[in-house]
């Protein structure tokens, strides 16, 4: 008996607002684990509980915030990751230096009075959030898998060409007991 296997071979894209930031196509489990366990020991240790931000200390949060970026960047392209983790340090708002790390960008922001550190590429924190459920069904067993010889490959999509005449069965009405 013989099985093949496909692999991914084109980058996973996530779309957001007409920015795109491109994802590796595979992760090697190993390193996606790896990394996850960094990002989920890092929350722990902080002491942070994501359900209950109101009473963690903000300067937690942003260093939390900020592992959850670094998580996802290692899930990316070299171009996209560089987008994604650049911090810039604005004043009136003006850009006045760009950062990759954290620390020195707000060590940069305080000898500057009023400066502050924002990401270049703001995100409401819920899409970064939607981004990681995303990137873990995708490297983490779940999600879209690569169709090929696979016997666990989707069917084949429709061909092109005019379309049948017949109601869908997700329009037909049908009785339900009890209703």
């Amino acid at each position: 008996m013989r099985k093949s296997f496909a692999l991914n071979t084109e980058p996973h894209v996530a779309d957001i607002a007409g920015t795109e930031l491109f994802f590796q196509p595979e992760v090697m489990g190993d390193d996606f684990l790896d990394a996850y366990v960094e990002l989920r020991d890092g929350q722990k240790a902080k002491g942070i509980d994501l359900a209950n931000l109101a009473e963690a200390d903000p300067a937690d949060v942003r260093k939390t915030t900020r592992a959850l970026r670094l998580f996802l960047a290692r899930q990316m392209l070299a171009e996209s990751a560089e987008l994604f983790l650049r911090l810039d340090v604005v004043k009136d708002g003006e850009a006045l230096e760009t950062f990759d790390d954290l620390d020195e960008a707000e060590a940069y922001a305080a000898k500057h009075q009023g400066a502050r550190v924002v990401d270049a590429l703001r995100l409401p924190t819920r899409v970064t959030v939607e981004l990681l459920e995303w990137v873990v069904e995708l490297y983490g067993g779940g999600g879209d898998r690569p169709t090929g010889s696979s016997s666990a490959s989707a069917t084949a999509s429709r061909q092109a060409g005019k379309r049948g005449t017949g109601v869908s069965p997700s329009r037909v009405s049908t009785r339900t007991p009890g209703r």
